[in-house]
């Protein structure tokens, strides 16, 4: 079989490519060839013929253009997933401008908030024990079953204490008496309209004197929780008091992990940037694309000729470089994409605040060494 060999020049239509992807680009049509015939002429081209033909050139060149692509938006979605998670699929991101924002990172400190009782994506509930006098030992399953709670309680906060002391203070009216008129509070009632107010240092010194008080002579205000069953220390000692407490729901807080969201970005496979625009590439990047298309070209070159590894001719035989040509391929595709990611890690936000901060030490540092002029008027 006489199957024609890439023949000095080509010539690219629309459809050439596996894939089409840039096809109808005016600047990819205009490139096509002479990329061809770039990669064509450092395989050897006309001293030594290339076993290949144009659509496989144009199909190494599409493929460099979207493995660059890929690296870019590798890159883009790294730098930024954690801005662009929940915009919607729908919005092209390959020429968006993406502003910093803290969304996703207040999204994924609400948990602490949950925790720490201060806002977050999980209610926290209240609820109660009436007392029973000598009944120590209380039972959340079984409140739980009374009250039609499912899917588990984590108890948050319980609200086991004595009465404040300055209530006690209050309680004990010790600032009555002055001229016979009762206290109210922590003021001196005198008719509709007239009040005096008491020290606040004596306010204080009182409070302390009834916790201590409270401290040495009666029991401490105190509760255990084991294994659902709530042990409060005292013992009641009269029915009908309550005893109050938090909690959230497991089940709630187990599903507030996931939320569905359909049409919107999740993660890194749904960030919807796609194929980049060839004609907006800038001399930098088709530099790149024209070594990677090269280096495909090797590699397809040398799967080509490791089917005949030595040719016969007149009187000799010709052995075919299949090995090295696979070889170079892969290591230079390999220097390109670690150059490339090399390349764009320098640019990453990060890097670029680093270098902003490094400058503007440098600069200080610099307008430090400048003599400060002396004025005399």
């Amino acid at each position: 079989m006489n199957i024609p060999i890439y023949p000095g020049s080509s010539s690219f239509f629309p459809g050439d490519t596996p894939f089409g992807f840039y096809d109808n680009d005016y600047q990819f049509q205009v490139d096509a060839d002479k990329v061809t015939t770039f990669c064509a002429r450092r395989l050897g081209y006309p001293i030594m013929e290339v076993e290949l033909q144009d659509i496989n050139f144009y199909a190494a060149f599409e493929e460099a253009i979207t493995t660059y692509g890929n690296e870019l938006y590798a890159f883009q979605v790294r730098d930024n997933l954690l801005n662009v998670i929940g915009a919607p699929t729908s919005s092209n991101m390959n020429h968006a401008n993406i502003t910093p924002s803290l969304a996703n990172v207040i999204r994924l400190s609400q948990q602490y908030g949950v925790e720490a009782g201060a806002g977050g994506n999980v209610n926290w509930y209240s609820g109660s024990f009436v007392t029973t006098a000598s009944l120590q030992d209380y039972d959340f399953n079984q409140w739980a079953l009374e009250n039609n709670v499912t899917g588990g309680m984590e108890i948050k906060r319980i609200f086991w204490q004595p009465i404040p002391a300055v209530n006690q203070v209050y309680n004990l009216n010790i600032f009555s008496g002055l001229g016979g008129v009762p206290s109210v509070g922590s003021y001196g009632l005198f008719g509709a309209t007239g009040f005096l107010m008491y020290p606040t240092s004596l306010l204080i010194q009182s409070a302390q004197a009834v916790e201590m008080q409270n401290q040495v002579a009666l029991s401490d205000y105190t509760f255990e929780l084991i294994n659902n069953k709530l042990r409060i220390f005292p013992i009641p000692t009269e029915n009908g008091n309550r005893i109050w407490f938090q909690y959230l729901n497991m089940e709630e807080r187990l599903n507030s992990v996931i939320v569905q969201a359909p049409s919107s970005v999740t993660n890194a496979s749904n960030t919807n940037f796609a194929n980049p625009n060839y004609t907006q590439i800038n001399s930098i990047g088709r530099q790149w694309i024209f070594e990677y298309t090269l280096s495909i070209c090797k590699e397809i070159l040398g799967y080509v000729r490791g089917k005949y590894t030595q040719v016969p001719i007149p009187g000799a035989e010709v052995t075919l470089n299949q090995s090295d040509l696979i070889a170079a391929a892969t290591s230079e595709k390999n220097s390109l994409i670690e150059r490339l990611r090399t390349y764009f890690n320098e640019t990453s936000t990060q890097a670029l605040l680093e270098r902003k901060a490094a400058e503007s030490v440098a600069r200080q540092s610099e307008l430090g060494q400048s003599p400060m002029t002396i004025y005399i008027g």
